[in-house]
């Protein structure tokens, strides 16, 4: 029997021509395949609109019982962006000290150091936290909490969808992950259900931007698919 708490209501779905779903396929597939993760940014003004979109498309992606488990938290104050860069360096300093000789081979094609300037030069930084429970109030008052499901994977989804639309507005970004993170909680003044994931640049590239050849390289479509 159906729970009385599902209220189904009708599909808003518009069905397209084949060829307009080719075409818009293709155009899809054409700006993602220039995305490239970006290291060096310019301090020219973005319009908040975009960043602002581009929170909306990721607010509107799958997620596990759709609890929606994240947070975007958008900095724009070139202060919190100086105490974010110091505490990513003063992690990622560490983790160049202490990280397994293979892990530092995996990075080197990429030209990665403790140095991270973009955090301070990009105009926006978007911090994605995973919401890791919930919290409902009782009858009596008392806080119950409320556990969430398939956080990570919602997040990841969300995430992707987020870096999409910012492409798609012309804008460059870079999937920082600092680890450990907690200090972008503290800096941000996040509860303790909110773990951070992410810290995304979002800006226009340096006009003298580069990438390492490497990450021009892609796995062909017969690597990556398989079909049954």
């Amino acid at each position: 029997m159906a729970s009385s708490r599902y209220q189904p209501v009708p599909l808003r779905h518009e069905r397209l021509a084949p060829d307009v779903q080719l075409h818009r396929s293709r155009m899809f597939l054409e700006v993602m395949q220039r995305r490239r993760s970006v290291r060096a940014f310019s301090a020219e003004p973005v319009p908040f609109a975009l960043v602002e979109n581009a929170v909306r498309a990721a607010a509107s992606a799958p997620s596990g019982a759709n609890q929606q488990p994240w947070r975007f938290v958008v900095v724009q104050d070139p202060a919190v962006k100086q105490r974010i860069r110091a505490g990513a360096e003063e992690e990622e300093r560490e983790f160049y000290r202490s990280a397994p000789e293979e892990w530092r081979q995996a990075l080197e094609p990429l030209g990665t150091d403790e140095n991270k300037a973009y955090l301070t030069t990009a105009p926006y930084l978007v911090v994605v936290f995973a919401i890791t429970h919930g919290w409902e109030q009782a009858p009596d008052g008392t806080r119950i909490k409320v556990k969430h499901y398939y956080v990570r994977e919602s997040v990841g989804i969300a995430v992707g969808l987020l870096l999409a639309s910012l492409t798609h507005a012309g804008l460059a970004t870079l999937t920082h992950t600092p680890a450990p993170m907690a200090f972008l909680g503290t800096i941000l003044g996040r509860p303790d259900n909110e773990r951070a994931e992410f810290l995304i640049p979002v800006g226009y590239p340096a006009p003298d931007a580069t990438v390492p050849a490497h990450a021009l390289v892609k796995k062909p479509l017969e690597d990556v698919m398989v079909r049954v």
